[in-house]
């Protein structure tokens, strides 16, 4: 297991109240030991004008899922800022739900990489996302 912080998926998800994770109406729905994976509706809040889940908003699930993991793999007073974002969107969603899987490709003492797959609810891949962080 790569967590150094104990933490549930209702203590993550009240994470979100207040701020744009809970106005998007991401949720954290599973904690494995090497993988952290949250959903998000594609619905007005998440849509762009012609009505496709708006590239911004997949890009706000995978900076989520980067930065908690990242928070959850540090101790103490550490916090985690995110440093590069970069998405590859590779299909379109119009409506239901997509699910982001976090995983890590690198856990450094200062840097940390996190690779974030987003699929649609039939399991296909809509979107492919790295993060990088610094750990201060």
């Amino acid at each position: 297991m790569i967590w150094r912080r104990e933490a549930s998926l209702e203590a993550l998800n009240a994470m979100g109240n207040g701020n744009m994770v809970g106005l998007l109406g991401i949720r954290f729905v599973h904690l494995g030991d090497e993988v952290l994976e949250a959903t998000m509706p594609v619905d007005e809040r998440t849509r762009q004008p012609f009505g496709l889940l708006h590239g911004g908003a997949s890009v706000v699930l995978a900076e989520t899922l980067g930065s908690v993991a990242g928070w959850l793999c540090t101790e103490g007073e550490q916090k985690v800022v995110g440093l590069e974002v970069n998405a590859n969107h590779l299909r379109a969603v119009r409506e239901g739900l997509v699910r982001g899987s976090c995983r890590a490709l690198h856990l450094g003492r200062r840097h940390q990489v996190w690779q974030i797959e987003i699929a649609d609810e039939a399991g296909r891949l809509c979107c492919s996302a790295r993060l990088t962080t610094a750990l201060v």
